[in-house]
């Protein structure tokens, strides 16, 4: 645990374009383990040249010129909305390839990790980034192990995180690492955000990808997530929609890209993995209540959305708790 008279040297970097709330999220954890639990942090924000930083929705930052410290603690760093605007930033990944060694940890939020990556500091590491890039990351990088799926992730002295507010997460992690799980968990209170969160990012990527406009797809949705034990049936889903099932099947693929019933597994399979992972639940009593009705429908489905069983996918969740 820190001693209350130890100041830790935590930096975040930024560049032009960067992400705000992938800076704000962590910083404001950190601010709060400083300002109300006694932890001794010393926060910079640094960029390559110092001076106002405008970030991607117009606000800047104040930043400094990296100093030169006998010890760093923590480098942060930050990510953008898109890789196009970190591809552009060659003296921010060379200054994060000069910084890292100094440090005692590197971490990156969000797409952050791309930056890592083209410092050199991921190779053959896990590592997980947005969802939405996860692939990309993976295939301009073959040697870094991509975990998709986490919410964030640690490997040694290198730390990546998920989309955007999953910095928070990781910004927990590292508190409970330096100041004891009381003071992260008091922290996680004062953000209203749980300590601890189930499941992997793919139940929120899923969704947000499903997600129609406004109107009787979004309906049917809505209705498909509470009633996951029931059939289903595309008549059905046209029947809340209030549109004939032939209609309803192929407005359903132009607003969410999916057939009705590849949406249904996904929803019954994101509803799955919290238990999967994170309870003793017998696995062919969670196929059934969540609507697949066998284990081996489960197991299928499993393997196509996350790559895993869910046996692999329960091994997962035992050794990450």
């Amino acid at each position: 645990m820190q001693r209350l008279g130890v100041s830790r040297t935590l930096w975040f970097v930024v560049f032009p374009g960067f992400e705000l709330l992938d800076l704000g999220g962590p910083l404001c954890a950190f601010n709060l383990a400083v300002d109300f639990h006694q932890a001794r942090y010393d926060i910079r924000i640094v960029s390559t040249s110092g001076g106002l930083v405008r970030g991607s929705s117009g606000v800047a930052i104040d930043s400094v010129p990296p100093p030169s410290p006998n010890h760093l603690d923590t480098l942060m760093v930050v990510g953008a909305p898109t890789v196009d605007i970190l591809d552009e930033q060659t003296e921010t990944a060379a200054l994060v390839r000069a910084l890292a060694p100094r440090a005692r940890r590197s971490a990156s939020v969000c797409t952050g990790a791309f930056l890592l990556a083209a410092a050199g500091l991921l190779d053959g590491r896990r590592a997980t980034t947005h969802w939405r890039y996860a692939a990309k990351l993976q295939q301009r990088h073959p040697s870094i192990k991509v975990e998709a799926d986490r919410i964030f992730v640690r490997e040694d002295d290198l730390w990546t995180s998920a989309g955007i507010t999953a910095g928070i997460d990781l910004a927990l992690a590292m508190i409970e690492e330096d100041c004891g799980i009381e003071t992260s968990k008091a922290i996680a209170r004062d953000l209203v955000v749980y300590h601890r969160r189930s499941g992997g990012q793919s139940q929120f990527s899923t969704m947000l990808e499903l997600e129609p406009r406004p109107g009787r797809i979004r309906d049917a949705l809505a209705y498909a997530r509470t009633h996951l034990d029931e059939r289903l049936s595309v008549e059905q889903l046209a029947d809340v929609a209030n549109i004939s099932a032939r209609q309803f099947a192929r407005q359903f693929v132009a607003e969410t890209g999916e057939t009705p019933a590849h949406a249904i597994e996904r929803l019954r399979c994101e509803a799955a993995l919290p238990r999967i992972e994170g309870t003793r639940e017998p696995l062919d009593q969670i196929a059934i209540k969540v609507g697949f009705g066998a284990m081996e429908r489960m197991r299928r489905v499993c393997l196509r959305i996350y790559g895993q069983s869910p046996q692999a996918l329960r091994r997962r969740g035992r050794a990450q708790t």
